[in-house]
């Protein structure tokens, strides 16, 4: 807040503004965001926000802290706003944009080695995850192994394919010199 110096006043303009800019871009973040976790980082001390900012950041997740009021009128028309009953007490946000398998990895390992942290609930795509769904996602393997496993499942079936015609053409062979046999014979 800005203290305008011929009235000695708050210069609420100014403020609002911030505000508006604030949820302009939450929200720009929130329509564009594949998943949104949301946390409670109440009682963490300054190196383990750190290292949680840090870990979220390496796994290209974003994380915010932001006002509950502020938050509920940026996620209006989002897929977030399925979570809007849960902006009570401190809240930030791990707000990812590909993978939300990362995520849940990341939050699901520090609130082992952090008691105080606490993962509320996630929305990914618009579906509410609570944390015993959380934790299973984050049970999953990376997207990259998945993304293999699928092409390697997925290369099998042109080849398995391939073998089923080859074999219908040789029985077919099969079939036609046998009736050309049994022509000549006969």
């Amino acid at each position: 807040m800005l203290l305008d110096e011929r009235q000695g006043e708050v210069n609420q303009p100014v403020e609002r503004s911030i505000k508006e800019k604030t949820v302009t871009d939450l929200r720009e973040r929130l329509e564009r965001a594949h998943g949104v976790f949301l946390v409670d980082y109440q009682g963490l001390n300054v190196d383990e926000l750190t290292r949680l900012r840090r870990e979220l950041q390496e796994a290209e997740v974003e994380f915010q802290v932001v006002k509950n009021r502020l938050l509920s009128i940026a996620c209006r028309d989002t897929d977030t706003a399925v979570l809007k009953d849960h902006f009570t007490g401190p809240c930030a946000l791990a707000i990812t944009y590909e993978d939300v398998v990362a995520p849940a990895k990341v939050l699901t390992k520090l609130t082992e080695d952090y008691e105080k942290l606490e993962i509320k609930i996630a929305q990914i795509q618009g579906t509410v995850f609570e944390v015993p769904g959380i934790k299973r996602l984050a049970q999953l393997p990376a997207r990259e192994v998945l993304l293999s496993q699928v092409v390697f499942a997925l290369s099998g079936v042109p080849t398995s394919f391939v073998r089923l015609l080859y074999e219908m053409l040789r029985r077919l062979v099969t079939a036609m010199e046998a009736i050309k046999e049994q022509r000549e014979s006969g």
